[in-house]
């Protein structure tokens, strides 16, 4: 769980800020940030019309099988991955379209000639059909299905319920802990946006519990007027229950009921001369209005829908998502899936639509923006999984018809950012090849960097870059734990990243995983945080595991780590130094920068853990003693980790010395 952004101005590591966790920073919170898809391959690769024939006997046959009731089938390739998962209300009768000799789009076409085995699994209704479908294409992901390709959970605000003074934070995940959940919200920057506004209209805390239970005066959040300090007594528990009551009202759609209160609480303290109490009340209703003008668009008649609508444009699709609740705009999401360019905008939405909702609970009204062939099964579906009846509409008039448009506005603008930065990184590319002297850009960039402390907790990371930028879902981590290596040796670490990495791909069954959402398996660049000594232990190890067809490149850092002095190497080639300005040189940075930062998340995460399971006695010099003076002053071993040298020096019987030695073990520099 998280609470709101820690304020401006705020010490680092200070105790008087309450610990809140956050998620990582993403470039737009408000949009799927994968990339666009891949084109589908030509002709060559699925062998043309010498290969339909096959597939077309292979599905002839499948067809003397298959029934004559509701189903769902798989079309798999000779290597055994799943090309295609569809529904059927009479299943013999629709593979039967599939057999016939020619009126095949080329996608169609396609597929058919590469399905070497058909597999049925019958169902009692359509409906149930349609739920099967949409889970099997999530796990398995066919390269010819329409792909939601981030399935990601929604953010909620959380009023909790499990203490005397309830908390407000945000909230991922299952819905296990005791409170009320609001949401979903379509994004983290939503929410935080949300919950930094209703702490200042409603002075609900937002620390964690062993943070408050620890309080002897109020923090920081209260000088600063976001916390009402139940801690420490500064309000009793009538009147932080009333404020409670308040934010669950206002949540809940009782919006204009809460500001109405807030108004007569002023104007009766402005006539009692209380300027003072009236001025907080003014700050809060300024709060509140804040939120509702961030919300944008708030609707008069609609209290809780979900709108969806879609626009495409260069052969692209875009799913604009707005979500509604209680009478509130609470957050809009673009997604681009992958869909083939000879599919419809109905085909894509409804295909689209199926997926989004498996795992995620269905409102009472789904708004589209086109009229898809199955409205009707989808609202039946949505209704069995829900518990309540659905409606799924394409309104013509009135308001939904403006929620409509206006999210049809915003598809069609993410759509135009998406193939703008497409664009932007095209030409990237296309000067990386000019500067490097590369045959063609490069489809997949993989960027390499490992990090330890003095060898310990050792993990390396590989990141991928393409045409549409990072490709988030093709990162790994590999943790180090080769018995053999010497500890720091970056070499030795490097040596066993790249080897796991490289045998897996020349392995025999590479085939079977050369394909992930249409993005080439195979690098065509391999970047390595490193100098010249690094890249020749590259080149090593691909000449022993016959790599080839492999550009690479080491990056060295210039002199004082100063970024904008980098050197490139190169096989067989002079170093080269370009200028601090040029854009190549910063897109190089930007791809070093996130293996970094990809890398130093993964060790933390490892640490933590480690340090979770083992506790105190890691640290030199720390005794039983000290342990048990630290845990009594601070209360848990994560406080302990977030806190400041100063107030690790306060802890009764550690010395500077000695709390200097604490901070460093849990903020170290990087090797």
């Amino acid at each position: 769980m998280a609470g709101s952004p820690q304020p401006a101005g705020a010490p680092a590591g200070s105790s008087d800020v309450p610990p809140q966790d956050s998620d990582l920073a993403v470039t737009n919170p408000e949009e799927d940030d994968s990339a666009l898809p891949e084109p589908v391959e030509d002709e060559a690769e699925w062998g043309g019309e010498s290969r339909l024939g096959v597939g077309r006997a292979v599905i002839e046959q499948a067809v003397k099988l298959a029934p004559i009731s509701p189903g769902v089938y798989r079309m798999l390739s000779e290597a055994g991955d799943v090309l295609y998962v569809g529904k059927a209300k009479n299943v013999k009768k629709r593979l039967s379209s599939y057999a016939r000799p020619t009126g095949h789009v080329v996608r169609i076409a396609r597929m058919i000639a590469m399905t070497a085995n058909v597999e049925i699994v019958s169902t009692a209704t359509e409906t149930e059909a349609l739920l099967l479908e949409a889970n099997l294409i999530k796990q398995l992901r066919p390269r010819f299905n329409v792909l939601l390709r981030d399935d990601k959970s929604f953010p909620y605000i959380l009023i909790t319920g499990d203490h005397w003074a309830p908390q407000l934070v945000k909230h991922r995940g299952a819905q296990t802990r005791p409170g009320r959940y609001f949401g979903p919200f379509a994004s983290v920057g939503a929410v935080n946006r949300t919950l930094t506004a209703l702490q200042r209209a409603f002075l609900i805390r937002s620390c964690t519990d062993s943070f408050f239970e620890g309080r002897t005066r109020p923090c920081l959040l209260f000088q600063i007027k976001r916390c009402a300090g139940p801690c420490t007594g500064e309000i009793d528990f009538p009147a932080y229950t009333g404020l409670v009551r308040e934010a669950t009202d206002f949540l809940s759609g009782r919006s204009r009921a809460v500001k109405g209160q807030l108004a007569k609480e002023m104007e009766a303290a402005s006539a009692e001369l209380e300027f003072e109490r009236a001025a907080l009340y003014r700050d809060r209703l300024a709060a509140l209005s804040a939120v509702q003008a961030q919300q944008g668009i708030n609707p008069r008649t609609v209290e809780e829908a979900d709108v969806f609508a879609i626009h495409q444009e260069g052969g692209y699709s875009c799913v604009e998502v707005f979500f509604f609740r209680t009478g509130q705009n609470w957050g809009n999401r673009a997604y681009f899936p992958r869909a083939d360019k000879s599919l419809t905008a109905e085909e894509v939405l409804g295909s689209f639509l199926s997926q989004f909702y498996d795992g995620k609970p269905p409102p009472k009204l789904v708004l589209l923006s086109h009229r898809i062939e199955e409205e009707e099964l989808l609202a039946s579906a949505l209704t069995v999984k829900a518990g309540f009846k659905v409606e799924v509409l394409t309104p013509q008039r009135g308001e939904k018809k403006e929620l409509v448009n206006h999210a049809l506005t915003n598809a069609r603008e993410a759509l135009g950012r998406k193939l703008a930065d497409t664009a932007t990184q095209t030409r990237l590319l296309d000067s990386l090849v000019s500067a490097l002297q590369l045959q063609k850009p490069p489809r997949r960039i993989e960027i390499y960097d490992n990090s330890h402390i003095q060898g310990t907790n050792a993990v390396g990371a590989m990141v991928v870059a393409g045409p549409e930028g990072f490709m988030k879902n093709q990162y790994r981590k590999f943790n180090i734990h080769s018995e053999n290596l010497t500890p720091g040796d970056d070499y030795g670490m490097m040596r066993e990243v790249l080897q796991r990495r490289f045998k897996r791909l020349l392995s025999a069954d590479a085939g079977a995983q050369a394909k992930d959402d249409d993005v080439p398996q195979w690098p065509d660049l391999v970047i390595i945080d490193g100098g010249l000594g690094q890249l020749n232990a590259v080149r090593q190890i691909f000449d022993e595991l016959g790599v080839a067809g492999v550009s690479l490149m080491s990056v060295a850092k210039g002199p004082d780590r100063d970024a904008g002095r980098e050197t490139l190497f190169l096989p067989d080639r002079p170093a080269i130094k370009l200028e601090p300005r040029d854009p190549v040189l910063y897109f190089i940075q930007r791809l070093r920068d996130e293996a970094h930062r990809f890398v130093i998340g993964s060790h933390r995460k490892l640490r933590k853990k480690d340090i979770r399971e083992a506790g105190l006695q890691e640290i030199p010099g720390i005794g039983p003693a000290r342990k048990r003076a630290l845990l009594h002053h601070f209360g848990t071993l994560k406080e302990i980790e977030r806190a400041s040298l100063a107030d690790l020096g306060k802890v009764p019987g550690v010395s500077a010395e000695s709390a200097r030695r604490i901070h460093d073990f849990f903020h170290p520099a990087r090797s």
